[in-house]
């Protein structure tokens, strides 16, 4: 019986590529190879393809791209069912992309139009919900109508003057926070405290996107809640991020080193159902399929504040999701092995 072909896609153009790297080390390293064909395709910070039969070592150490990586295309016709390797013209089957990518072109729903349109299966949210998610300030809208809170925010675009948004926002609370409306991983973001630092927030936040959300921070404790499934679901146990700084920035999110996270959040037990059960219904809300990390906020009035989605989530040894999931008793491997197989059901 032949091996079931799984393409795991890493890197990406994308400010997160580094990240999606280390991710997908561990997804290689942790995924079931006497089951599953394994084919290794790495996407350069410039958007181009290639096929990489090389150690998983250098793909942590961003030293895949080398002389034996072969350019390919996926083929955009339902009948291939896969990509075409560009020198030889070969062309390679594939049942299943898993995609571990961060960010844009990897969790904005790009990626995954491009599948839908070749007709192959790939584990995550659909086109839709994943361009849902990534836009915070769209999102935020359509939980909102839920009944769900939100912070009060604004979303701009490069059309809109500096002066028009400084006006328009002056009704928001200090402390806020100025955020490009697509991206992740807190990169772009600046936590402002006065007025006098709102335009070059604003002016940083543009660099990384062409349209911005300003947002009132709540005062809360960050929680987070990993859901697995599409009409059974698996949910982890809810953690919670200790924080010396301001907010859960780059630095402290990569490196940790004045966070730490708490498994199980030091929160009561009948409230972690409460954000458990949040964190579900955004995660239909917003369409999500096979695997999220909700972020939600959790504050001393027992208030539960929805902050982002993230569809494709860091995917290491240590990462919050499969550590979140292993306090259910799923192994990591049988993590991946139940994501491939909801991939696949689709």
């Amino acid at each position: 019986m032949s091996k079931i072909k799984v393409a795991v896609l890493f890197g990406g153009a994308s400010s997160e590529y580094e990240i999606s790297l280390v991710s997908a080390a561990s997804v290689l390293k942790n995924i079931n190879s006497k089951q599953y064909e394994v084919l290794k395709i790495g996407i350069t910070k410039d958007g181009n393809f290639f096929l990489y039969e090389g150690s998983i070592e250098k793909i942590e150490n961003n030293t895949w791209l080398d002389e034996t990586t072969k350019l390919i295309t996926f083929s955009c016709n339902k009948k291939n069912h896969g990509f075409y390797i560009i020198e030889t013209q070969e062309f390679v089957y594939i049942d299943l992309v898993f995609p571990v990518l961060h960010g844009k072109n990897g969790e904005d729903g790009r990626l995954q139009g491009l599948l839908e349109l070749a007709s192959i299966p790939f584990v995550g949210c659909n086109m839709i919900s994943s361009s849902l998610c990534m836009d915070k300030f769209l999102a935020h809208q359509l939980v909102e109508k839920e009944n769900i809170m939100v912070p009060k925010s604004y979303a701009f675009t490069k059309k809109d003057t500096l002066l028009s948004i400084v006006n328009q926002v002056k009704n928001l609370q200090y402390p806020l926070f100025v955020k490009p409306i697509k991206g992740g991983s807190s990169i772009g973001i600046t936590e402002i405290r006065e007025k006098e630092k709102m335009i070059s927030a604003i002016n940083f936040a543009f660099t990384y996107d062409d349209a911005i959300v300003i947002e009132e921070k709540i005062e809360g404790i960050e929680v987070g809640c990993a859901i697995l499934g599409n009409t059974e679901y698996i949910i982890g146990e809810v953690d919670e991020i200790e924080l010396q700084n301001s907010y859960y920035d780059t630095l402290e999110k990569y490196n940790a080193k004045t966070s730490k996270i708490h498994l199980p959040a030091r929160i009561p037990e009948e409230e972690r159902e409460r954000i458990k059960n949040t964190a579900l219904k955004v995660y239909k809300i917003l369409g999500c399929s096979d695997f999220a990390r909700i972020d939600l906020f959790y504050t001393k009035e027992k208030q539960i504040y929805f902050n982002e989605v993230n569809t494709i989530p860091g995917f290491t040894n240590s990462s919050r999701y499969p550590n979140m999931l292993k306090q259910t008793g799923m192994t990591f491997p049988e993590i991946l092995e139940k994501l491939i197989e909801l991939g696949l059901e689709k």
